[in-house]
């Protein structure tokens, strides 16, 4: 079996998830999952980054201690996969003694391109980094968050010689030895280290860290920054720094799957660290683009933050995830209403497939037809339009192959009429029976990666010898 090793950013836990981090889970699974179905060995990390100035803001403002912050909001980043049916082999929490130790190791290995200097800098909390003040906006704002003001810091801090790695990131880039995807996203990295890379802050001292956070080894002064610390989580995730037979089994990470406001972070950072410490780099990165609401930005100041866990309450995981992966393209900002998601739950999921489900499961009751058993994958290897889609993570246009099947099926069984070949006892009603269950069987193993539920239970009602009509998948709303 061949080995893939995923993983989705890892979530600040200073607040609950919204419906971005749902997109992103599902992206995410979805890939996994069809890696599953290909055969190969997967492993799907996520985590919390918990060491983070934010987090410790938010706990004071709750009135609560920092660890007890974490491991609350920890928890609904967890449960909020559940409920989505999203499977993470390993969730990593950037507050275990574990991953302390591997970020610790990490520091030592790249020690000799660490150095301490007296620094003054605008700071953004939301992205927890120094900005200058030619990367802001005209009112000297960060552009991933717009409104808030940026700090400003002077303290001493340990430095990353990222400047002395620019020649060979960009090799690795250009090259696609470590491949950047969608070819925009590389491009605008490639521009930015051609601009001329920084040498980077990687620690903050323990007045302004609040004592929390990973310790810097040798200086109890000092505590790792955010981005040296949290981006480890892929590392320490599996082992790295205590557990080498499963570090060495998964790492590299076959793909980060991230949004595109961490780009710099994953994309320059993150592999001129690794490179420092001697290790491998992760083969490819994934970057996404965001969701909007009703054509706005999501943000706390406008009152539009949605609530995943709202939505599979109201329309069912399957619908949520059949909306962020169908409706909202990964390579450009999609949009979200509830309105929208309710149109595409009737027209796609309950008129659609649903109605398809249940036509065909009541044609096979009433003529009590009984079919033979048949491998179960066979259909996945020859849908090529389908594999090359995912394999570019093209989630909407692979779904759009499988409604299209769905069309398809349903103007076959307009056409051949097999209810009224039941009535005059045709000898072609056979085929025509077992070609529609074959399609259904088939559309059900394509949506196994995105809507597992629904393809479990058609897999269970189609796969019976004696197929039953049942309750329907998606009841119109």
């Amino acid at each position: 079996m061949n080995k893939f090793y995923i993983t989705s950013a890892i979530p600040y836990v200073n607040a609950k998830p919204h419906i971005g981090h749902a997109l992103e889970f599902v992206q995410a699974d979805t890939i996994a999952r069809y890696h599953k179905l290909l055969g190969d060995e997967v492993l799907y990390l996520c985590g919390s980054d918990e060491n983070a100035l934010k987090n410790v803001q938010a706990a004071e403002e709750e009135g609560i201690g920092v660890q007890e912050l974490v491991d609350k909001n920890a928890r609904l980043f967890q449960n909020l996969a559940k409920q989505l049916d999203v499977g993470f082999d390993v969730f990593q929490k950037g507050s275990s003694e574990n991953h302390h130790k591997s970020s610790q190791k990490l520091w030592e290995l790249c020690k000799h391109d660490i150095y301490k200097k007296k620094y003054k800098g605008l700071y953004c909390v939301g992205c927890e980094a120094f900005y200058t003040k030619s990367e802001l906006n005209e009112k000297g704002e960060c552009f991933e968050h717009p409104g808030k003001k940026l700090e400003e810091v002077e303290e001493e801090n340990y430095f990353f010689k990222l400047k002395k790695y620019q020649g060979e990131l960009l090799k690795l880039i250009e090259s696609n030895e470590f491949e950047v995807v969608p070819e925009f996203r590389k491009n605008e990295v490639i521009q930015f280290i051609k601009q001329g890379l920084e040498d980077f802050s990687i620690s903050r001292i323990n007045k302004r860290a609040k004592n929390w956070g990973v310790p810097v080894p040798n200086d109890p002064t000092q505590r790792i920054y955010v981005w040296f610390d949290a981006l480890n989580i892929y590392q320490s995730g599996i082992g790295f720094g205590f557990d080498e037979k499963t570090y060495k089994k998964w790492w590299p990470a076959d793909l980060h799957v991230i949004g595109k406001g961490i780009t710099r972070f994953h994309a320059i950072y993150w592999p001129a660290i690794l490179l420092s410490a001697g290790l491998p780099l992760p083969k490819k990165l994934f970057i996404h683009e965001y969701i909007n609401i009703d054509g706005a930005k999501m943000s706390k100041s406008l009152g539009n933050v949605v609530d995943p866990i709202e939505l599979i309450n109201k329309f069912g995981k399957d619908a949520l995830r059949y909306y962020l992966l169908a409706k909202v393209s990964p390579f450009q900002d999609g949009d979200f209403s509830e309105e929208k998601l309710k149109e595409a739950y009737n027209s796609d999921l309950a008129n659609g497939l649903g109605n398809l489900v249940a036509r065909s499961a009541k044609l096979l009751e009433s003529a009590n037809f009984s079919q033979p058993e048949r491998e179960n994958n066979s259909h996945v290897i020859s849908s090529e339009e389908y594999k090359r889609a995912l394999s570019e993570f093209r989630f909407n246009d692979a779904l759009y192959f499988v409604w299209g099947k769905i069309s398809e099926l349903d103007k076959y069984i307009n056409s051949e009429k097999p209810w009224e070949k039941l009535k005059t006892h045709d000898h072609k009603l056979k085929a025509v029976l077992s070609h529609i269950i074959d399609q259904i069987q088939e559309i059900g193993i394509l949506l196994k990666p995105f809507l597992p539920s629904t393809s479990k239970a058609i897999e269970e009602q189609f796969n019976q010898s004696e197929i039953k009509s049942g309750k329907p998948l998606f009841p119109r709303i």
